[in-house]
Formats: structure tokens, sequence, C-alpha cells
């Protein structure tokens, strides 16, 4: 199961996130923040607020939060572009 199990809150809206399966990742989640309950975690304190759900995906505060397996398949498609 694609499970994030280890997070580290970067700059620039980059998240680290670390898998259940040793794969790991960077994300960066500016373009899905600016609207609805979004739009407050471009307040940097608020952003900071992200952590891991038990059922190991990411959620802030608010209630705003990625299921793993979408956050797999985001990290899958950074890792193919960053080896073009």
């Amino acid at each position: 199961m694609n499970k994030v199990v280890e997070i580290e809150i970067l700059e620039h809206y980059n998240v680290w996130l670390k898998f259940d399966d040793g794969f790991d990742s960077q994300i960066n989640f500016e373009p899905f923040l600016g609207k609805g309950i979004a739009k407050e975690l471009l307040e940097k304190d608020k952003f900071k607020t992200l952590h891991i759900e038990p059922g190991g995906g990411i959620a802030w505060y608010n209630g705003y939060d990625f299921c793993p397996n979408y956050l797999r398949i985001l990290s899958q498609g950074n890792k193919e572009s960053l080896k073009q």
C-alpha cells in the first residue's frame, strides 16, 4: 500500500515525502493552493501545519488533504520529469 511515513516541509511550498516502500520524492504544492480552503495555506505558518494522517495521506489543520495513492501518482510523475 502507498502510505506516507515521513515528510519534510521545504521552501516554496515543496514537501519531501517518503513512502512505506522506501520510495521518496518532492512535490510542489503551490499549484494546489490559492482557492477554497487551500487559499489560507499560502500563509507560511498555516502551510507548516502539514502532518501525516493515520491512513498514510497528508493533511493540514483545516482538513485540506491528499490521499496516499494520489501523492504516489504525483511523486512518480515528478521522478519521471527529473530523469528527462
